[in-house]
């Protein structure tokens, strides 16, 4: 009798840890966590890998003169216009940036057949190993070595260091293997991953809240299924929002009023946006973030920018295609691989026209390197450094006043 009574007037409950009280919630728990799924992680990648892709990479000499463009086109054609036969640089050195930061390494295999570079490969960094030979196994004691797992062919291909170009991530404990950002920030991209859920979720039943069913009695499996299957026809989906639901006599829908601003939903959403962001250096008003911006901060940001964020990159990339790519000949002789960061640099046109000639009436430019900036052909006469005629040498003060040179 008493077990009868207790089914009689039991409610239907879930566990704390139960998957049905997540759905409720608006929750799936079968959801796929796929970093690249949410949006600020996939923002702060694309943005990173743009603005390396977009940077022209140059090749120099310095000398005597000081710095010159460099006179091996050859080799300098590779890295500047198509890496490979698939790819051009822009995509080669985005896709490189790409893997770098989602991956924490990324490797690149430089062909050379003899002395010469013929072309240079992304291998895909979940199939590569890196090896530090410390007993002499394979040749030369202490060595590092790259062991590439072709998933296609099930080959396994070992490249010596000085085949393969590495890039990693600054977050490295040991100087050889760089750590992943998404794995630094697991819980951070994870809960922004399920409050994203947690929206389509919402979208998905037309914006309108969850419910408990109360009732009195006991029902199988298929009863309820049937029972909530009746109720979700009248509630769920934007179609019938606002429409009456029937309840049978003896059950109480009791909706739950879970709202958005009292748990501070979208401000602990920006927050947690903001933190991903200054994970990867960048900058809020380039994830849209224009609160507390204006276009003077925006311009300063984008600054900042390069100095705190791009710089460091770019002094790595540079470092490792110069030694890797060049001879020890080449860099004895003063050749060096640079990225031009003035196209990101540009300001407006005025400011541009303002400082240019500046450069130039000041003796710091030539017409002709100042028309080169703006991407003119140059002019026969444009090749000599003009100042004002009016300029003289401090020691020559007063002297057109019959005092020696530097008395007053």
């Amino acid at each position: 009798m008493w077990n009868w009574l207790k089914r009689l007037f039991k409610n239907e409950g879930v566990d704390m840890t139960s998957p049905t009280l997540l759905q409720w919630l608006g929750i799936d728990p079968d959801t796929p966590r796929d970093k690249l799924s949410e949006a600020t992680y996939f923002a702060c990648l694309k943005i990173l890998a743009e603005s390396l892709g977009k940077l022209p990479l140059k090749m120099y000499q310095n000398t005597e003169k000081g710095i010159v463009k460099s006179d091996k086109m050859d080799l300098y054609n590779i890295l500047k216009l198509r890496p490979n036969p698939y790819m051009t640089s822009a995509v080669f050195w985005s896709t490189v940036e790409m893997n770098r930061n989602h991956y924490g390494n990324a490797y690149v295999w430089c062909r050379f057949i003899g002395p010469q570079l013929k072309d240079l490969w992304i291998m895909p960094s979940q199939d590569v190993t890196v090896i530090v030979d410390d007993q002499g196994v394979l040749g030369t004691k202490d060595k590092i070595w790259y062991r590439y797992n072709d998933r296609h062919t099930g080959k396994l291909y070992t490249f010596s260091s000085d085949e393969v170009m590495h890039f990693k991530t600054s977050s490295t404990f040991d100087g050889l293997i760089g750590m992943p950002v998404r794995d630094i920030l697991k819980a951070t991209v994870d809960g922004a991953l399920e409050s994203q859920n947690f929206m389509n979720n919402l979208y998905k039943t037309g914006l309108t809240g969850k419910a408990v069913l109360e009732y009195t009695g006991d029902l199988n499996q298929e009863a309820r299924d049937r029972l909530v299957k009746g109720f979700e026809q009248f509630a769920n989906g934007s179609k019938n929002a606002g429409k009456i639901i029937p309840v049978p006599l003896g059950m109480k829908l009791v909706p739950l009023n879970i709202k958005l601003t009292d748990s501070q939903f979208f401000e602990l959403k920006k927050y947690t946006a903001l933190q991903i962001a200054s994970a990867f250096g960048i900058k809020p008003n380039q994830i849209n973030d224009y609160e507390k911006s204006s276009y003077a901060s925006a311009e300063a940001q984008n600054l900042a920018f390069y100095v705190d964020t791009l710089l460091y990159i770019l002094k790595q990339y540079e470092e490792e295609i110069t030694y890797k790519i060049l001879s020890s000949q080449l860099i004895n002789q003063g050749f060096f691989f640079k990225f031009n960061v003035n196209v990101i640099l540009r300001a407006d046109i005025k400011t541009q026209m303002d400082s240019l000639s500046t450069a130039v009436q000041n003796g710091i430019m030539t017409p002709n390197e100042a028309r080169d900036y703006l991407d003119m052909p140059a002019d026969d006469y444009g090749n000599n450094l003009m100042a004002n005629g009016n300029y003289i040498p401090l020691s020559m003060l007063g002297v057109n006043y019959g005092a020696k040179g530097g008395e007053g």
